[in-house]
């Protein structure tokens, strides 16, 4: 039978110092929110330990903007709402006196906690307390750590048997020594914490119901020591998020390495939880590498470029200074340096865009070639086409867009513009500073220019001459 877990994520603070014109759950985090990353994790440790489990948030401080960030995103997940933030204790009685759940959460084997402002917490720790749990039949356990500067923490007092937690506000100077702090974040069979949770009062310095309450000595109840206490950061300040930021990002790059991704100098590189870089691929300083964004094998990206939302083939180039954009560099396409495909740009195999050339909405085929200062926007532009320096896809009448179409083995001079919508045929030439306004049939050729006219001996009017 399928272990079954009601996992808890306390949601509901309002994150005063955090100084974000946001809930604390959505602060930013990397590309997502802070409430994404438990989330995440925990769907993973429900996965991989073959557990049948429910997910609840705690929502209470702006919980109509919480909850509707989950249910756009998360639509599986259930809510409990703590009317008044009284505590950890509290939010947890809300959770199980909850109609919002939408399962009976008191049938649950095993309740886990999460806060929602704990990212870099992953499923490993989860697996890791679930493992301890079971191996040693306990009640609860709780994950510590060792922090040198244990200001702010609840302190891990341990007895002969089972443990207790004080709260910094109520800790003795003797116990403000104790460098086992708490992290938040436990795993506790559901009778007993039920039985437990009826039992804590506010009595303490804070008038608050603490979860910790439910620890006890003498309790079949354990602290798990982790050697890494990174792993709980907790974000209160902008400080602490940018820590988190920088835990994830160094997480991520040590998973790529470790698949074969080379990194020239990852410490200048900032790649986001979700990218995906295949086997041999080569990533130069000062990328910056986000969302949905999936690069194959043996892709080279070079210094300064920004990606996100994007798809790169194999073996494809971004040179330096690009900006790719919900994106698509097919295999052995290049594009740069300092060239931009905005959302929709689809570049085929082997096409090469060149620098100071922008793309918008617009596929071209395998083999186009758009090698410098040229603007391409609502366009499809056939195989092995040839556009010149220059050349501008006048797309925009001031009211609508429309679709410029080329075909394939076409020429289109440098300094050229074509008027959309106009359709120009397979195997046409466009003379140089030509502005194209009607349809060409295959195999066209057209110029539209004015006539040069020049005057001998006029230059002298024209040219100024230093006194």
């Amino acid at each position: 039978m399928d272990l079954t877990i009601g996992a808890v994520i306390l949601a509901a603070g309002e994150g005063k110092r955090l100084k974000l014109n946001a809930p604390k759950p959505l602060a930013p985090c990397l590309d997502k929110k802070l409430v994404d990353f438990p989330i995440r994790e925990l769907k993973k440790f429900f996965s991989q330990n073959h557990i049948d489990g429910k997910i609840t948030a705690v929502i209470g401080h702006q919980r109509e903007l919480v909850r509707s960030y989950i249910e756009k995103n998360y639509p599986d997940i259930g809510y409990a709402i703590q009317a008044e933030q009284k505590g950890t204790a509290d939010a947890l009685r809300s959770y199980f006196d909850s109609t919002e759940t939408k399962v009976i959460t008191k049938e649950f084997q095993y309740t886990l906690v999460i806060c929602a402002d704990t990212p870099v917490v992953s499923a490993s720790e989860l697996t890791e307390m679930l493992e301890l749990l079971k191996k040693e039949n306990l009640d609860g356990v709780a994950a510590s750590f060792i922090e040198k500067n244990p200001k702010g923490y609840g302190r891990i007092v341990r007895g002969k048997k089972g443990f207790h937690i004080i709260e910094e506000k109520d800790a003795t100077d003797e116990i403000r020594k104790i460098t086992e702090v708490n992290s938040g974040l436990y795993i506790l069979k559901t009778s007993y914490v039920l039985e437990h949770l009826k039992q804590i009062d506010s009595n303490n310095k804070s008038g608050e119901f603490y979860l910790t309450d439910v620890f006890k000595d003498g309790l079949n109840v354990k602290a798990h020591c982790f050697p890494n206490g990174e792993v709980f950061l907790g974000v209160n300040t902008l400080h602490q998020l940018e820590e988190a930021d920088h835990a994830l990002r160094s997480r991520k790059k040590k998973e790529l390495k470790e698949n074969g991704v080379r990194f020239i100098d990852s410490s200048h590189c900032y790649i986001d939880s979700d990218v995906q870089i295949g086997e041999g691929s080569v990533i130069y300083p000062n990328t910056f590498i986000s969302g949905q964004t999936t690069i194959g094998k043996n892709v080279v990206i070079e210094m300064g470029a920004q990606i996100s939302n994007s798809i790169i083939e194999d073996d494809a180039t971004v040179l330096a200074y690009s900006i790719l954009e919900n994106a698509h560099l097919r295999s052995k396409a290049s594009a740069g340096p300092f060239a931009r495909l905005r959302p929709g740009a689809d570049i085929g195999a082997g096409a090469k865009i060149g620098n100071f050339v922008e793309i918008k909405k617009s596929i071209l085929s395998q083999g186009v070639k758009v090698s410098h200062l040229s603007y391409i926007g609502d366009a499809y532009i056939g195989e092995n086409t040839n556009i010149g320096c220059g050349f501008i896809t006048c797309n925009f009448d001031g009211v609508s867009k429309h679709i410029t179409k080329i075909g394939k083995n076409s020429f289109i001079g440098s300094d050229s513009q074509t008027i959309a919508p106009v359709d120009i045929g397979d195997d046409c030439f466009v003379a140089s500073s030509s502005t194209i306004t009607k349809n060409m049939p295959n195999g066209s050729f057209a110029i539209s220019r004015g006539q040069q006219t020049t005057k001998d001996g006029m230059a002298k009017k024209f040219l100024k001459k230093k006194e």
